[in-house]
């Protein structure tokens, strides 16, 4: 763990942006380094597991909370609104962390390969677990950060360890519900199918019946674990999209709120501006000034809901 974090932070503290992020070569990797704790963020997370080696940062999805401190790792396995803070960081302690991005097609391969495996149920199970980091975990992380300094090994290299990595994790405590991700069948991945939807086209009105038949599910089966899964109702969480998405044109874009509230979807200023504030604690004008005198580079909507969550 000592190597892992010295290898972080000889990298994030030259390459970390205004928010602590530093993107890597690797795909898929972030890191993090940030000196003091940080207010309240929202994001909508990709599947990933964070491991946390310095500090402390609360994720909570739902009403479901986790603080996840050094030595402990988060697994989100599902596209879910998250709010996160990081709690404990200083000069001399900075929060340390970096994130793995995971990957469908390899959770399915080596799932499938696990032939002693338990079946799993098809119930969707949690969407964010926490636990220790085991060494082999850890391991894997290690051999990813050192491929930053050998760029000419990332292509020779990375694919191995990313499946060594997707095992230790499926054969693990989170792997159930990672397994159910994996499994082509159930709840976790149809709903993964009809989030996809909305993630892409969630500027427009998408009839819930058409996103019941993307999940194969029925209207009332859909509804019911679609808010277990994200704690919201699909007309909720396509509002959180529109909203995380249009602070980050007026943040990042220099966008009004006017021509943010149009460009995600909303016909009236003064809902978005109702809801934004809602969200944000903020009216949409003083939250953005406000962001954007500490905005770092411009990111996507899907780069800003992989990154907070590291």
């Amino acid at each position: 763990m000592d190597q892992l974090k010295a290898a972080i932070l000889a990298h994030a503290s030259r390459h970390a942006d205004h928010d602590g992020l530093a993107r890597t070569p690797v795909p898929g990797l972030s890191l993090k380094y940030v000196t003091a704790p940080r207010g309240i963020l929202h994001a909508i997370a990709r599947p990933m597991v964070i491991l946390v080696l310095q500090g402390t940062k609360r994720f909570a999805v739902g009403r479901e909370e986790h603080i996840v401190g050094a030595g402990q790792s988060a697994i989100v396995s599902a596209d879910v609104p998250v709010v996160t803070r990081i709690m404990d960081a200083s000069p001399r302690v900075p929060y340390l962390a970096l994130g793995i991005e995971l990957d469908a097609a390899i959770l399915r391969e080596v799932a499938a390969e696990l032939d002693d495996a338990e079946p799993v149920q098809p119930q969707p199970g949690e969407a964010l677990s926490v636990g220790d980091s085991d060494a082999a975990l850890v391991d894997c992380a290690n051999r990813l950060v050192r491929l930053i300094d050998r760029p000419q090994g990332i292509p020779v290299l990375r694919a191995g360890i990313m499946r060594e990595l997707h095992f230790w994790l499926l054969s693990g405590p989170h792997g159930p519900e990672l397994r159910r991700l994996s499994d082509p069948q159930s709840h976790a991945s149809r709903m993964a199918a009809a989030i996809r939807v909305m993630l892409v086209e969630f500027r427009e009105r998408i009839p819930t019946e058409r996103l019941a038949t993307t999940a194969n599910m029925s209207l009332t089966v859909f509804h019911r674990h679609f808010k277990r899964l994200t704690s919201l109702t699909p007309g909720q969480y396509q509002k959180r999209l529109r909203l995380i998405e249009a602070r980050r044109l007026m943040v990042y874009e220099g966008m009004t709120a006017g021509s943010a509230a149009f460009e995600v979807g909303y016909e009236s200023v003064s809902q978005f501006t109702r809801e934004y504030g809602r969200l944000f604690q903020a009216p949409p004008k003083r939250d953005a000034l406000r962001a954007r005198s500490q905005a770092a580079a411009a990111a996507s909507l899907r780069d800003i809901a992989s990154t907070e969550l590291v």
